[in-house]
């Protein structure tokens, strides 16, 4: 009852802030005898097109990503899944963008179409990953939102090389709930009853899917059929809602959770309760956006502030989740060949990371092909092109480092800066060092930028400690603080200002502007901070044995975990100031040393240093050279070289665990 209350409450709030909307726009009654001036008119067009639209599309958007959310969890018998975290909507806002881009007319005709077929295509990438592993919910919460960040990274670089004609569709990205007509409102309702309809004949069989594969095929379900089936329902209900009012965040992650938690146990009642409370959790959220929004408009879109919401969210249900039935990724990285001559080994990667250096510094594409730069025109070229490899060697080296602390850290092979979202912690800090001083240096942006990485570790590692997380518990913690970064950072983008073009471009990881004060200043901070990575080797050796070995031997295992996090925070701070969040480079470079042989931590950190230089190295020479005259990214090419990998890794883990 008390819980019914609370939702009771809660409409109750929304009505009245919708009220508060509604009554600024009727119009006085004129007094008799006279005809109703032209602001009564404009009055009334507002309230009857786009006030009451508003409302009515935030209830039935927030009911439809409620069902959505529903639905995914179910199927995928995981707790964290909806259409923000498995990347849905991150994957049909990318395909809008390039239709708005490639296919004008295609947009005019069949929007929600091609939002469809962005939303299916990511879908289907996530359980192509994990289906060996048996769509294990930690490898299909990391397969999202690997998939998701590419994707919004890819949409951010659309946007910035076509500058000012696509900016508005980030806004619109962010999930912008303003309303011209009835149309979108009219089309998510149909949308939402046949949701609804396919939900309630499919009852039997969803309540069969929560139990286990040997189960449910043994009480006559078709189980691959059903769950596709549901899963197109679900995404088609994400998709539908992305097409007409862009990205809504994490409502169809916290409706069914809070449905579960208000006492829904039943699967008739879950889908009653979760569209009712989308519908209501989305109405507060636009009414109170409304309420705050100043004399020049709303500047934070209503699905940012959803999004804001929802990292805390997920941190608030991490110990609260029973989602570990499946078997979780292996804790420990599996044994593999040791090198018997690791020194020559690492010679020969560094000979090869020279290698890379001489190809980006000397071969190149240009207006008469491909062309290899000798004397004089080298001579001119490497004052442009110095800077980036230098820049791109110095931030792999020190992003494979911080991967390479945070895998022995936290004994998890699937740990990264990326994953845990120190990356995006580091670009919430560079945003406070852009809003709070007027024109900052290199050095300030460094030390916020820093300050940014230090804080999301250290809450994560609080949260740890306090809660007694596991090392998959901490991954999804890193993403739950990932997501709250990046809603900060969408956030701040939608705003429009110069800081949020400056964000845009950090976001998409590019060089193009790297000049020789920032090769040196970034080559000075990996230089210094690598210095420090043989010191910390003995830790890096006995913590992955286990806190009880760790412990036997001496080893003060909380100071040892605190240093060596402050120290991945300072080496991910420095490198993603220059290249963006994203590369991936973190999780890759330490499992290619590892598996070319090189197994002890002085040794695997060396050659990961080394491949995480030369990958960046490479993939700044394809950035730059693949789609001339027009260059991508760093960050995104690096992730997408990345991605098999990604995909590669979780399958073998997956056959092993098989």
């Amino acid at each position: 009852m008390n819980r019914i209350l609370l939702w009771g409450g809660l409409a109750l709030v929304a009505a009245c802030l919708s009220i508060v909307q509604v009554a600024g726009h009727f119009a006085s009654p004129a007094p008799a005898g006279t005809t109703p001036n032209s602001a009564d008119w404009l009055d009334a067009i507002i309230l009857y097109h786009s006030v009451l639209p508003r409302i009515a599309v935030s209830l039935v958007a927030g009911a439809a990503l409620g069902l959505s959310g529903l639905l995914l969890q179910r199927v995928l018998r995981n707790p964290l899944a909806e259409p923000s975290t498995l990347g849905v909507s991150a994957g049909a806002q990318l395909a809008m963008t390039v239709g708005l881009l490639y296919a004008p007319a295609l947009m005019e005709q069949a929007r929600e179409g091609v939002a469809l077929a962005g939303g299916l295509t990511v879908v289907g990438l996530i359980l192509a990953m994990t289906w060996r592993r048996g769509l294990e919910p930690v490898a299909v919460i990391l397969a999202g939102m690997m998939v998701a960040l590419t994707a919004t990274m890819a949409s951010a670089a659309l946007i910035l090389a076509n500058g000012d004609y696509l900016f508005s569709i980030f806004i619109w990205g962010g999930g912008a709930l303003a309303q011209q007509s009835w149309g979108p409102t009219l089309t998510i309702a149909l949308r939402l009853l046949v949701g609804l309809a396919a939900a309630i004949l499919l009852t039997r069989p969803l309540a069969i899917l929560g139990l286990d594969d040997a189960s449910a095929r043994s009480l006559g379900v078709a189980l691959n059929a059903t769950r596709f089936a549901v899963i197109g329902v679900a995404v088609w209900l994400a998709a539908s809602v992305t097409a007409e009012v862009g990205v809504i965040g994490f409502v169809g992650l916290a409706a069914p959770a809070l449905a579960h938690l208000s006492g829904a146990r039943t699967q008739s009642r879950k889908l009653i309760a979760a569209p009712l409370i989308g519908a209501i959790l989305l109405w507060v959220t636009d009414g109170l956006v409304q309420l705050l929004a100043g004399a020049n408009g709303e500047r934070v879109p209503t699905g940012a502030a959803t999004a804001l919401l929802g990292g805390p969210l997920l941190l608030w249900l991490l110990p609260r989740l029973r989602m570990f039935e499946w078997p979780s990724p292996n804790n420990r990285p599996a044994p593999s060949r040791r090198s018997p001559r690791p020194r020559l080994l690492i010679g020969l990667i560094a000979l090869l990371g020279l290698a890379a250096v001489a190809l980006a510094l000397t071969v190149g594409y240009g207006p008469d092909g491909w062309s290899v730069a000798t004397g004089s025109l080298l001579d001119r070229l490497l004052a442009w092109r110095g800077p980036r490899v230098a820049v791109a060697a110095a931030a792999g080296a020190m992003l494979a480092a911080a991967g390479m602390l945070l895998q022995r850290i936290t004994a998890n092979p699937l740990a990264s800066p990326e994953i845990l979202g120190v990356g995006t912690g580091s670009g919430v800090g560079l945003t406070a060092a852009l809003f709070l001083v007027a024109a900052p240096g290199i050095g300030i942006q460094i030390a916020a930028s820093a300050a940014g990485a230090v804080l999301v570790l250290a809450a994560m590692l609080a949260l740890s400690l306090r809660a007694g997380f596991g090392p998959e518990r901490l991954l999804l913690a890193g993403i739950a603080m990932s997501a709250l970064c990046s809603a900060v950072l969408t956030a701040v983008i939608a705003t429009g200002t110069p800081q949020a073009f400056t964000l845009l471009r950090w976001l998409s990881g590019s060089t193009n502007d790297a000049g020789p004060a920032d090769a040196w200043f970034c080559a000075g901070a990996a230089v210094l901070l690598l210095a420090a990575l043989p010191l910390a080797s003995r830790w890096l050796e006995i913590l992955p044995l286990g806190d009880v070995t760790a412990r036997s031997v001496g080893l003060p295992v909380q100071r040892c975990r605190i240093l060596l996090v402050l120290f991945a925070g300072l080496l991910t701070a420095a490198a993603a100031l220059f290249v963006g969040p994203l590369s991936f480079v973190g999780l890759i470079a330490p499992h290619l040393a590892r598996l070319a042989g090189l197994g002890r931590a002085l040794e695997q950190g060396l050659g990961a240093v080394l491949i995480g230089a030369g990958l960046m190295v490479v993939s700044d020479w394809l950035a730059r050279t693949v789609a001339f005259p027009y260059q991508l990214p760093l960050g995104l090419f690096a992730a997408l070289l990345a991605g098999p990998y990604l995909i590669w890794l979780l399958s073998r883990a997956g056959s092993r665990a098989g």
